[in-house]
Parts: structure tokens; C-alpha cells; sequence
């Protein structure tokens, strides 16, 4: 085919000249294209676009000239969302077709690459959380979360329906988890916090309020950066009522961190990737660990290790609890597309680092942040951090001016923070080379005279 029988079809992207595509039809036995659709009159589209054709070099031309209308903003925002540099061979490998062309992995024998590396997925967070089962990966940490608490209802002898999450529970993982319970009889309700940390006597009150509670969650570090020093204490008033402990986390902080199972998770759920993804503004990677008794309650799918006819290792699907794969009623949860090719670029960026480049990028998180604070605080006008605890990644500032005009200052300035109060702002170390946190303090100098 050449160029010119290209366009004869108004689309660089499928080549077809109009014998081909006559061929095609009368092969399958029909006489257009439309008749492959099944689309009913009310809602069918008949009108144009109005997007001329292009060739692909004009696309990408046009692409190019609206993505450099956006603001060149060096971004100190986290709260859940981390931008990590990744190393080059994490695109390289992972943008092999193979593991791009793999939707799900339902044909081991001809999988066995992705399936193993979702293995070697699931190992990692083994290990960093101690408990004895993962599986190969949820859409985010939200839902994540909501599979957590439904979950908790069906392995918890108490005939309890609360839910009990930090105040500081960031809105959207709020939201998603309301609406996980709202076809059950289970309710969300907040327990204080003290100085960004859980405090341990008012959630004790809370839970002794009924002997109704199901699950306790809790997050270390918090959304505001803050190191949870009493997460043993945490998971003492939950088995007290018999409710599942629920700890939310991420791989980097989990390397530095005490695991989860030291301190009586029994369910550790969070974001993975911060690694493997740049800053991807909503798109995640949930993880979900817990213990070993509630196995055939896990959500998703698990990758597990066998032998073939020939006694060789291989892997493939060992678990599927949705209800494609089961009878409808015997399903724990209908998730369905789950984030493999995510998990497989978190596996490989993890393998890259090992176990010590995972241990120095946490501490880095930790001295880095630290060190920031330190200098904001110097500042006239600002306190870093607000919270007296330890922190990782970010912290919380107190500024005397309202925090809306300083977030706007700093961004005229090319620096991007969140507002998180009348005058607070978190700032958020994950990602930002050096160099920009030097022009940040300059910038934050200028903005709070």
C-alpha cells in the first residue's frame, strides 16, 4: 500500500483502501460497517465533528502547540499523589508489546512473563507489610479502601455497621468509600486526630460508644506527611472491639516504616504507584495486603506458582474472586479491570532501586522534608512544620498571611502548593530536585515580606 492509498480513507490511523475493505465485509458477510454495530436509532450519532483531518505530523503539531499553553509550574504538591523520578529502563521494558498488548492474564501459557512479574508484584508487598497475602493490584487506594470495609463485613463475627476513619481523611477517599457501603448496612464515621496524628483516648471514646464497630482505619504517614508513632496502640482498640485494623500506606514509606503486621494490620491497603508512575493527577495503583485467613475474601485476582505437565515453575491465575469468573453470589466484589500493566512498571521501578534504593529514597523523603521546613521556618512570617511529629515526603506551614494569596504568589512565581487552611499550605518534597527547592525558599522569601 502506498501513501496515497492512505488518505483515500480520511484516516492515517486505519490504512484501508476500499477494496480491502470490500474484501473484508464480504468475508464476514455483510454489506458495511455499520451493520458490525448494533446501535439503536434514539441514541445513534449521525451528525459531524467538525474536527478536520490531519495527517499525523499535523496532530502532533497541533498536540504539541496546546500542551505548551500550560503553566510550567514546579509542583510541591503530594497528598497521595507523588512524582518520583523513574528511571528510563522502567519505559523501555514495560512499553515492550507484550506486556501493552496483555489485557488481563487470563491465558497462562502464554503470559507467563506478566504473570510472574505480577508475582514478583505481589512478593514485594508481601515483605513490606509482613502480611501473608497481596494481590496483583486494585484501580486506587480509594477503592482500595471501600474493598477493605466490605470486606470487614464479612469476616467480622460482630454484627457491627461503623466504620470509623481519621478526621483528616482526604475528601476523595472519603467519598468513594460512602459510596462502596452505601448498598450495605455499614455507616462512615470520623474519630479526632490531635496534632496530625490519631488521638488514641478520643478513638477509644468512639469506639466505646457501641459494641457496633467493624473496622478501624488509619493511614501512616497521614495525608499531611505525619509519622503515626502509636499505630500499636491503634490496633489494641481495634481488636478490642473486634474490628479489623485497616492501615493505609505506600511501598516507599512501607520500606522505612514499621510493618504493618509488627503492629496488628490486618488489612494494609494505599496507593503503589508512587513507584513506577510519574504525578498522575487521580490515576492510581491500590494495593491491598492482609492476613492469611482471609483468602478466599480477597477482591481481585492472585497470581500464584504451580508446575506444568513437565514439572517446570510456572505461574498463572490462582484466584479470582469477582463474579465474571464465579456464581454471582459467591463473588466478594464485581472490581474489574484491574491496574496490571501499572503494577508491572511499580514491580520493575521497585527491582531497579532494590531494597536499599527503596530505604535511602525514604529517608531521603524524610531529610529532605525536614530540611525544608527548617529553612521555611526561618522565614519571618512562617512556621515548618506545624505538626510537632515527625514527617515524610511533606509537612504542613502555618503562614501569617491568608494561605489562598500566598498559594497565588508563588504560582506567578512557577511553584505549586496546596492550600490546606486559612493559613495553612502544605509543601511536598517528593520529585523536586534540589536545585528548585532553592528557587522555591527564594520565591517564598519574596511572597511572605
Amino acid at each position: 500500500m502506498n501513501e496515497s492509498d492512505t488518505y483515500t480513507t480520511g484516516s492515517p490511523y486505519a490504512p484501508h483502501t476500499d477494496d480491502g475493505r470490500t474484501a473484508m465485509l464480504e468475508a464476514i458477510g455483510v454489506d458495511s460497517v455499520d451493520e458490525l454495530f448494533d446501535i439503536p436509532e434514539a441514541v445513534r450519532f449521525t451528525d459531524g465533528f467538525g474536527i478536520d483531518a490531519r495527517s499525523e505530523r499535523e496532530t502532533r503539531r497541533l498536540v504539541r502547540s496546546v500542551l505548551d499553553r500550560n503553566a510550567d509550574l514546579t509542583e510541591l504538591l503530594g497528598r497521595g499523589h507523588y512524582g518520583y523520578y523513574i528511571p528510563s529502563l522502567v519505559d523501555h521494558l514495560a512499553d515492550r508489546s507484550e506486556f501493552l498488548t496483555s489485557y488481563t492474564q487470563y491465558q497462562p501459557e502464554v503470559s507467563q512473563g506478566f504473570l510472574q512479574a505480577l508475582f514478583e508484584y505481589q512478593s514485594l508487598l508481601v515483605e513490606l507489610t509482613g502480611l501473608e497475602i497481596a494481590n496483583c493490584s486494585m484501580y486506587d487506594a480509594a477503592t482500595a479502601l471501600g474493598e477493605a470495609a466490605t470486606l470487614a463485613e464479612r469476616v467480622r463475627s460482630t454484627s457491627g455497621h461503623r466504620v470509623l476513619v481519621p478526621d483528616l481523611l482526604r475528601d476523595g477517599r472519603r467519598s468513594t468509600l460512602e459510596n462502596y457501603v452505601a448498598g450495605t448496612d455499614l455507616t462512615v464515621e470520623s474519630y479526632p486526630t490531635d496534632d496530625g496524628t490519631v488521638d488514641v483516648d478520643a478513638l477509644e471514646s468512639t469506639v466505646d460508644e457501641g459494641d457496633d464497630v467493624v473496622m478501624v482505619y488509619a493511614e501512616n504517614p497521614t495525608v499531611r506527611g505525619t509519622i503515626e508513632e502509636q499505630l500499636e496502640s491503634i490496633g489494641e482498640v481495634a481488636d478490642g472491639a473486634d474490628a479489623l485494623f485497616v492501615l493505609g500506606s505506600d511501598p516507599v514509606a512501607l520500606s522505612l516504616l514499621q510493618r504493618p503486621a509488627d503492629v496488628g494490620a490486618d488489612v494494609v491497603i494505599g496507593d503503589a504507584s508512587v513507584l513506577g508512575l510519574p504525578t498522575s493527577y487521580g490515576m492510581g495503583l491500590g494495593l491491598f495486603a492482609c492476613r492469611e485467613e482471609f483468602l478466599r475474601q480477597v477482591p481481585g485476582r492472585l497470581v500464584g506458582v504451580s508446575e506444568d505437565a513437565t514439572d517446570r515453575r510456572a505461574f498463572t491465575l490462582t484466584l479470582q474472586t469477582r463474579e465474571q469468573h464465579i456464581r454471582r453470589e459467591r463473588a466478594t466484589s464485581n472490581i474489574c479491570t484491574n491496574q496490571a500493566w501499572v503494577a508491572l512498571r511499580t514491580a520493575m521501578h521497585a527491582a531497579s532501586l532494590g531494597p536499599n534504593g527503596m530505604v535511602d529514597l525514604a529517608k531521603r523523603g524524610v531529610t529532605r522534608a525536614d530540611e525544608l521546613a527548617a529553612r521555611l521556618d526561618d522565614l519571618d512570617g512562617v512556621q515548618a512544620p506545624v505538626h510537632d511529629r515527625h514527617h515524610i515526603r511533606e509537612f504542613v506551614a502555618r503562614v501569617d498571611q491568608p494561605a489562598p494569596a500566598i498559594a497565588e504568589d508563588l504560582e506567578k512565581r512557577g511553584f505549586a502548593v496546596h492550600v490546606v487552611g486559612e493559613h495553612e499550605i502544605q509543601v511536598c518534597v517528593a520529585g523536586v530536585p534540589d536545585d528548585d527547592l532553592d528557587d522555591f525558599v527564594a520565591a517564598m522569601t519574596e511572597v511572605v515580606r
